[in-house]
């Protein structure tokens, strides 16, 4: 299940839902803004931090365990993981607490830190309910998260015996891997790398 970032279901995660088809994964691109902004085709003018502001936990816990029913009923997935970008990294990581039945959780440049008095999610404090693997991919120059903010999450992950890799790529700016591809082709082919492992697809697939 693949959760985009602030922007939702933009064509990067539409291209990114058939690249994953192509290496060997079932694959779903979550749209957030369904309910508050309907179901069809938006501009560039759409507003998505306005629907960004209306969604909540709980509900982007729905819209995955949907997805996952989706996947369970339509292909013979046996193993099912979430993958997400920035807003919706930070979702991936939390469902490995919210959803019964996942492999594990990938998380490209989610926030695992407290971000305010009103943040109701932070990763660091929930680690502890985890049930299932994290990858956390990272990038060194991200000014959004600091290395000790990846640090906490990481010592977090282990008291609670999380089995987990989290991965900083030096240089690498937030949204390296949707925004930056052709800057940072090196880390992203590594990011990918790690994907298929992480899910159990070799290289050659």
């Amino acid at each position: 299940m693949i959760l985009p970032d602030v922007r939702g279901l933009h064509p990067f995660y539409r291209d990114l839902a058939m690249r994953s088809a192509e290496a060997g994964m079932h694959a779903v691109a979550i749209d957030y803004f369904g309910r508050t902004a309907g179901l069809g085709e938006r501009n560039e003018d759409f507003d998505h931090m306005a629907h960004v502001r209306q969604t909540t936990p709980d509900g982007v816990a729905s819209d995955v365990a949907a997805a996952m029913e989706r996947l369970r009923s339509e292909t013979a997935a046996t193993r099912l993981s979430t993958m997400g970008f920035c807003f919706g990294g930070r979702k991936s990581f939390n469902q490995a607490a919210r959803q019964e039945g996942l492999d594990g959780v990938i998380g490209f440049y989610g926030p695992p830190q407290r971000r305010g008095e009103d943040d109701v999610d932070p990763p660091v404090e929930l680690a502890g309910e985890y049930r299932c693997k994290v990858l956390g991919l990272f990038g060194g120059a991200d000014q959004a998260i600091p290395a000790d903010a990846v640090d906490a999450f990481r010592t977090a992950l282990d008291a609670a015996h999380v089995p987990n890799e989290l991965v900083t790529y030096q240089g690498a700016p937030h949204s390296f891997f949707d925004k930056r591809y052709e800057e940072h082709r090196d880390a992203c082919a590594d990011a990918w790398r790690r994907i298929l492992g992480f899910v159990g697809i070799t290289e050659s697939a």
